[in-house]
């Protein structure tokens, strides 16, 4: 990886990121031509890594929280920022998941067999060159390298600033499983600055990055957004929504929403708005808001009614991801006007029902137009790992290549290989 503050070039981090694209555009050519096997050794020995480095990472990751102590980041920034041998152990474990997988390349998606004798295959391969731009969590980076290596894609990491001490042990370790495979170390990539200029420059990048993945906040989805010249797979904002319908089992919904809520608030997986059905909402409100004591609950009139003490909702909450211990309520009259409430709120990441009602559920999944609905499940099983795929590289919100959680299977495309026999076209 490049250090630029011992670049000999100096800090042209334009010229820096060029020459990153240019070492992983050779990497993902090997890489694309390595085996199954070397895929996932370098994933299994990139995990050892991990776990014999914990120290090393633990005391990197201490320099990044120390680096913010006197700054105005809030709580939940300072989780997402935050390593511990647990969380490092996932990292590694999250390895081993991956590497476990099937190959997510080289399957046969189709198979067509033409009257003139041509048998054409669509095959799974690499996408290329990555980019992936996230902030705060380290974490993000070893779960984005693993994914990319167990797909064939070289990957360019671009982590927050405050993450970036941590960011150089995890990318080693990476490294380090490359090596032991014989295959490119240039395959996972650091940018080492915090110079935002780099952010750009990737997203400039048209003659070696072949996809921009954004995961943050507003801010840096809206930056991408504005300048990208490269394609991009976006990851929103979790403006997510948790419907208690008039059939809800009041205990499982308790439960559920506060899990949805306050298992982790930093999450983008994490329940922002809990919307209940005006039929039992005097039975709900109470008991939720017993449940959530250490959550700061802010209502609309009708909720208010019930819970007086509760804060008045303003036109901002229903579109605020709170990333804390904050949580809007909003209380309609049907089903009908909850569907109507949440889809014109949800940023289209996660959204549930709470019912018994297994016709409304239904409906409510069908209408909602987000990239995961659940029915009786807290959103914050909307996660990579939970779905099987041992890590995630984001949560896409959009309808183009990928939707949900994006694992290995999606960080592929395709391509067709067509068999002849002297064939020629009249």
């Amino acid at each position: 990886m490049y250090d630029i503050s011992t670049d000999p070039t100096g800090t042209d981090v334009t010229k820096i990121v060029a020459d990153l694209g240019r070492r992983a555009k050779a990497a993902a050519r090997d890489l694309s031509m390595a085996t199954t096997d070397q895929r996932n050794l370098a994933l299994s020995e990139a995990a050892n890594a991990l776990r014999c480095r914990s120290a090393d990472i633990l005391a990197a990751n201490a320099k990044d929280i120390e680096g913010i102590s006197n700054s105005d980041k809030d709580a939940a920034f300072i989780d997402r920022l935050m390593l511990t041998e647990d969380r490092v152990a996932g990292m590694a474990d999250a390895l081993d998941a991956i590497a476990a997988q099937d190959d997510p390349l080289g399957r046969t998606l189709a198979t067509f067999n033409r009257p003139n004798g041509l048998k054409i295959d669509r095959i799974s391969v690499p996408i290329g060159v990555i980019a992936m731009i996230y902030e705060s969590r380290p974490n993000v980076g070893s779960d984005a390298g693993a994914l990319c290596i167990k797909s064939g894609n070289a990957v360019i990491l671009r982590g927050g600033s405050e993450s970036l001490h941590s960011s150089r042990v995890i990318v080693a370790c990476l490294a380090q499983g490359l090596a032991a495979a014989g295959l490119p170390q240039e395959a996972v990539q650091l940018v080492d600055t915090r110079d935002r200029e780099a952010v750009k420059a990737l997203l400039h990048s048209t003659d070696t990055v072949d996809l921009v993945i954004p995961r943050g906040g507003r801010g840096l989805v809206s930056l991408v957004q504005r300048e990208a010249r490269v394609p991009t797979l976006l990851h929103l904002d979790g403006n997510n929504h948790t419907y208690v319908h008039e059939s809800a089992d009041i205990d499982k919904a308790i439960g559920i929403v506060r899990n949805a809520k306050m298992r982790r608030t930093g999450i983008c997986g994490a329940t922002e708005c809990v919307v209940i059905d005006a039929k039992i909402a005097d039975q709900v409100l109470p008991r939720l808001a017993d449940a959530l004591i250490d959550c700061e609950l802010r209502g609309d009139a009708q909720a208010r009614r019930i819970l007086p003490e509760m804060k008045v909702a303003t036109d901002a909450d229903w579109n605020t991801e709170y990333l804390s211990n904050i949580m809007s309520v909003k209380v309609v009259d049907d089903l009908d006007a909850g569907i109507a409430f949440v889809q014109s709120y949800s940023s289209g990441h996660t959204d549930a029902i709470v019912a018994e009602d297994v016709d409304a559920a239904k409906r409510f999944m069908a209408a909602i137009d987000s990239a995961v609905v659940m029915h009786n499940a807290s959103t914050q099983f909307s996660d990579g790992g939970e779905f099987g795929m041992g890590a995630e590289i984001g949560i896409a919100t959009g309808k183009m290549h990928a939707r949900g959680p994006v694992g290995a299977e999606q960080l592929t495309s395709f391509k067709y290989f067509v068999y002849g026999d002297g064939q020629q076209r009249d």
